[in-house]
């Protein structure tokens, strides 16, 4: 299968050059940096020979966030290293701009699709001491190269769902094989150490979802609009999807039949949306406006949506509200769920749909510390938020507290394990 899967790739090699030039060209590439991902030329290896360079690749948002934690930690307590972080989305690629100019000794790539050969490049011209792979990107080329040119690799915050290990295992022998060259699992839930233990490998730790690692330092977080959100009777809908954006806008117009001053903002997982979503309110007659970076609020409008990415903190913070999306309707049933915890970490009351599964036990932990509900209906919604609306400030400061205090222990419990892995290899 691993032969198969290598010639596969390497014959739609051309096919996946031109989805990615077709992607870049309705804006779902960056417009310059889209050759990373397909071409050799465009690798820009730029790193210190005299530096252990550690490779983490995480794929989107949420991803990048869990580990600057964790490289924090590595500088803060070894010398000598340089980090590359690699990712698959353009809104990752925007985020790490802005985050990477922190941390001075790393930088940012798109990963390069998982071709054998541009594999096999990237990583004789990058040389990583290290690799570091996030989550659920089990990608056999990269993991079966790093294994042949003798580059420890360990997956962080690892994540098989029922039905990816299912798929796993058709072929048992091939997921053995790949899996058995990560030297180090740290997995992001019991369930998936269960799996991983079905395939009979070793050092494979739960201690805790990384994703809770870090704690928010809210007087760092300023926003042009600060005295608004302070002042304003509104709630924030996070990372909704296609026609959860309506279920929100007929949300917003329940609630103005209690609250005529309400104010709902909506912040789409996907900013192409942002055109649609300004159809549909003009189509209720909803005084709307799109807000891109640094743009100030406007006091007649009554819907508000984000046109960019990176800064939902800055929306957390005010909210006392807020609903999480790609939950509420059925197609999310296998794959449902955005990531609460910045909501929870800034004390937002978190509504989400029934359907949560990627973040299925971070949510349980949050339902039992009574900082997020399960809401079925638009009314289900309506009438919670009403309740909530009645005092539209916040007035609870405690409910990040358990929170941070799960994510510290879980952070040192990670540093532990890495820095045993980074000995054992030295």
């Amino acid at each position: 299968m691993i032969l198969l899967y290598k010639l596969l790739t390497t014959i739609f090699y051309p096919i996946f050059f031109i989805i990615i030039y077709f992607r870049r060209l309705i804006k779902k590439e960056d417009s310059i940096r889209y050759k990373e991902k397909i071409l050799v030329s465009h690798f820009n290896v730029i790193r210190k020979n005299d530096k252990k360079l550690i490779w983490f690749h995480a794929a989107s948002v949420g991803e990048f966030k869990s580990i600057l934690p964790i490289i924090n930690e590595l500088n803060n307590n070894k010398k000598n290293l340089e980090f590359l972080i690699t990712t698959v989305t353009l809104s990752s690629s925007n985020l790490a701009k802005d985050e990477l100019l922190k941390i001075k000794n790393s930088q940012h790539r798109f990963l390069p699709i998982d071709v054998n050969f541009l594999i096999e490049k990237f990583l004789k011209e990058w040389k990583p001491d290290i690799i570091f792979l996030v989550d659920s990107e089990i990608w056999p080329n990269l993991i079966l190269n790093a294994q042949k040119l003798k580059i420890p690799t360990g997956l962080i915050n690892a994540r098989l769902t029922p039905t990816s290990f299912k798929r796993w295992m058709i072929f048992p022998n091939t997921a053995k094989r790949i899996f058995k060259n990560f030297k180090l699992f740290i997995c992001a839930n019991e369930e998936t150490k269960r799996f991983l233990k079905r395939f009979d490998l070793e050092n494979v730790n739960f201690i805790g979802n990384i994703k809770l690692v870090g704690q928010i330092d809210e007087e760092k977080i300023k926003d042009v609009n600060e005295n608004y959100l302070l002042n304003k009777r509104f709630w924030l809908a996070a990372s909704t999807h296609k026609n959860e954006n309506i279920f929100c806008i007929e949300t917003h117009l329940k609630l103005k039949e209690k609250f005529n001053d309400i104010c709902t903002i909506i912040a789409p997982r996907h900013t192409e949306r942002v055109e649609e979503i300004k159809a549909l309110c003009k189509k209720y007659n909803i005084k709307v406006q799109i807000l891109n970076k640094n743009d100030i609020i406007s006091e007649d409008k009554e819907l508000i949506i984000i046109n960019y990415f990176g800064h939902l903190q800055n929306y957390f913070k005010y909210s006392k509200s807020v609903f999480i999306g790609k939950s509420m309707f059925k197609k999310f049933k296998n794959d449902g769920g955005q990531n609460p915890i910045e909501a929870a970490k800034l004390n937002c009351k978190i509504y989400h749909g029934p359907y949560v599964k990627n973040f299925e036990e971070i949510y349980k932990l949050l339902e039992d510390s009574k900082i997020s509900k399960k809401i079925s209906s638009l009314n289900e919604l309506v009438t919670n938020l009403s309740e909530d609306l009645k005092t539209p400030q916040k007035t609870n400061d405690k409910i990040s507290k358990s929170i941070n205090n799960i994510g510290q222990k879980t952070l040192n419990d990670t540093m532990r394990l890495l820095n045993n892995f980074l000995n054992e290899i030295n």
